[in-house]
This record gives structure tokens, sequence and C-alpha cells, in this order.
């Protein structure tokens, strides 16, 4: 009875370190290979681990790289709408987090979806002939290869390793990162950071940074956020093996501008999502302390919210983005204020210099002038602050 041990004798521990190592691997390979190298084009990779991460998702996904780069792409394309192929917002929490594989499944043959965002994929002999024509043989492979290190333990090993894709991508990622979280930055679908610790699930925890800066190929942005599929990138990339060819803008500060140039204004708009989020914690004690004054004067509105947590959610968005059923209690608490509407205003007219317009440059800079000097002289010491930063970025 001795087979039933396989190859490899483990204790019960070494099992489990052995299956976790083995899922690793392949929620590495999907974070590196398919969804920032292949989705987005963050960064290139030679091919030594190009042709690894292939071979590895064929023994442990059967996943076929275009059908799952030109998903993902559409997700991105049509996020939160009746066509993104996983959207809890959509089509419910419970039916992406139970039933993410099977939508994936269903849009994998969808002819359209392929045509339209598989471009760019490999298509080369083995892909042809191996990979696609015979993704479920990867699974099966794998399987011979567990039973036979690890005798009748590969069984339940092979298991956990065939439902973590599934499960963790098609699941935890498409379902809860869309559904419960923290967002760093407001951007215009419902994306979340999970957890600020990427380890489990390689870095795709940090779903909210991923979807305001979708081309980057790190997805951490705060301090206390940690991107392990970052640091594998790192260490392919001191070893030759990857090149980073995108990363989410950082605002940094230089000297005060009295006069804005077009350098500041291209500054502005390349980190317009950051300096949404640092308008609000910036105004964060302004708006505490107007409440408080509400709150003391009996003229805070009734809100079925925390008004302080809100507003703060209110001065990251773009007002187009505030959602429907908000924005009466919105409209509520800023008749009662001045100060609180005069913050508000601010922060949209942000909105309109950097979104799309039909403005010239000049025409944009003068806006953007104009918006400072007003901040400047409006009598909120914070809001003042603010610009003078703004006259910085850099």
């Amino acid at each position: 009875m001795e087979w039933l041990n396989g190859l490899i004798d483990l204790p019960w521990w070494g099992y489990i370190l052995v299956t976790l190592v083995l899922t690793h691997i392949t929620i590495a390979s999907v974070t590196i290979f398919l969804h920032r190298h292949q989705a987005h084009r963050a960064l290139d990779l030679h091919a030594i681990p190009s042709h690894f991460f292939r071979f590895w998702l064929w023994l442990t996904t059967a996943q076929i790289t275009k059908q799952w780069a030109a998903i993902h792409r559409k997700h991105h394309a049509k996020c939160e709408t009746a066509e993104d192929p996983h959207s809890p917002q959509v089509l419910g929490i419970k039916k992406v987090f139970f039933e993410g594989w099977e939508l994936y499944r269903a849009e994998a043959a969808n002819i359209e979806t392929m045509q339209k965002y598989g471009h760019g994929t490999p298509n080369d002999w083995l892909e042809r002939n191996v990979y696609s024509k015979y993704a479920s043989w990867g699974p099966t492979l794998m399987a011979v290869i567990d039973l036979l290190l690890f005798g009748a333990n590969g069984i339940w090993m092979w298991a956990v390793q065939m439902l973590w894709i599934p499960v963790s991508a098609a699941g935890v990622i498409n379902g809860i990162g869309h559904y419960w979280g923290y967002r760093n930055f407001e951007c215009e679908d419902a994306s979340t950071n999970i957890v600020p610790w990427g380890i489990l699930i390689g870095g795709e925890e940090l779903h909210n940074n991923h979807h305001t800066f979708g081309t980057s190929a790190k997805l951490s942005y705060k301090w206390f956020e940690f991107d392990i599929g970052w640091m594998y990138i790192r260490i392919l990339s001191a070893l030759g093996l990857a090149q980073v060819r995108k990363l989410a803008p950082k605002i940094k500060l230089a000297q005060t501008r009295p006069v804005l140039d077009e350098a500041a204004l291209q500054a502005v708009i390349a980190n317009r999502y950051a300096i949404a989020a640092n308008y609000a914690r910036t105004l964060k004690d302004t708006v505490s302390k107007e409440l408080d004054a509400l709150k003391v004067g009996a003229k805070l509105p009734s809100l079925n919210m925390n008004p302080a947590k809100q507003m703060k959610i209110w001065l990251k968005q773009d007002e187009k983005d505030v959602p429907m059923s908000e924005r009466l209690h919105l409209q509520a608490l800023l008749a009662q204020s001045a100060v609180l509407t005069q913050v508000y205003q601010m922060r949209q007219e942000l909105t309109r210099i950097w979104e799309r317009s039909s403005l010239t440059k000049d025409e944009l800079l003068e806006q953007l002038q104009d918006w400072c000097a007003r901040a400047e002289s409006s009598g909120i010491k914070a809001l003042a602050d603010f610009s003078l930063r703004l006259r910085a970025v850099a």
C-alpha cells in the first residue's frame, strides 16, 4: 500500500504547504502573464517566463489566453453595464460569486467578444496545436502528476488547484472586488480594494487601484499597500526577463508657480484621480467643522448615511458619478451651507478642467489659473492651501 503515498512522502502540513505553493504559482501566472502582460500590456515579458506561465496555466486552469484577455478587456470597456461579463452591480453578488466561472465560460463562447477584444494574444504553433486545441489535457496531465508524486493526497491537492482560480478570481475578485471593500479613488465603476495586502491573490485584491490606473504594472498605490505580483515583476526585471512599460502617475511637488504653464496643466490632468482624493482629504476638517455647526444649529438634514464620510466620497467623485439615490441627500446638505456649497462647486470646477473638452490648452490654463486665484481668496484656509499645492504639482 506504499504506492498510496506516491513518490514523495510528506507530513500532513507538508501537503498543505505544497498545495499553497502550487496555487500561488498559478495566481502569479494569472496576474503577471494574463492580466498585466496580455490584457493590459503594462509590461513586456521575455520568452522564458512567458512560455512557463502559458504552460503552467494550461496545466492548472485550462484557460485560453485569448479568451481571458478578451473577456477582461471587455469588462473594463463595459464595466458595470449590462454588457459587462461579470458585474455584481448588474447581476448580483450571489450570482457572480457562486457562478463566476460559468459567466466566464458563457462569454468565452461569444465570437464577437473574441474578435473585438482578443487581438494581440499568442497565436503560435503551441497555442494553435496544444494549449487552445487540447485545453482540457492540461488539468488531466496535472492530475496524473499529482497522483504520481503525492499518491491519494494528490486527489484533493489537484481539486484545490482546479478550484483556486474559479473561486479566487471569478468569485472573489470579480465579485467581492466590485461590491465590498475600501476605495482610494472614486473612479467611474464600483471597484474596491478588498484588503491592502495583496498576497493570497497576487496583488489582485487591490482592485480599485487597478481600475483607476488600468495599464499600470503595479497595483499598490498607498504606502501601506503591498502587491506581491509587483515584487515578482521587479525580480524578473532585475534578471532581464521583464520590462515595465507603464506605471500609475504619482503626484510630485516642485516649486509653486505664480503663473501656471502647460506642464502644470498636463500634471493636473495626469494626476486627476489622486488630486481629487487629495482635495477631499485636505478639505476634511473644514467639512467636519461645518457639519458640526449645522448639527448644533439644528440645520443638518436627516440623512440615511454618515454625512462626513459621505461628503468625503462626494468630494472625490465627479458629479456625474454620484448615484441618483444620493443626489437629493447631497442637494439637501448643500442647501444648508454656503461653505459646503463652495467647497463642492470648486471641486466640480476641477472636473471641467481635466475632463474631455473642446477648449484649447490656453483656455484650460486660463480656467485653472482663475480657479487657483478664487480658491486662494476664498477665505477658506484649507482651500487656499490646496490651491498652492496644486500650483506646485509636477
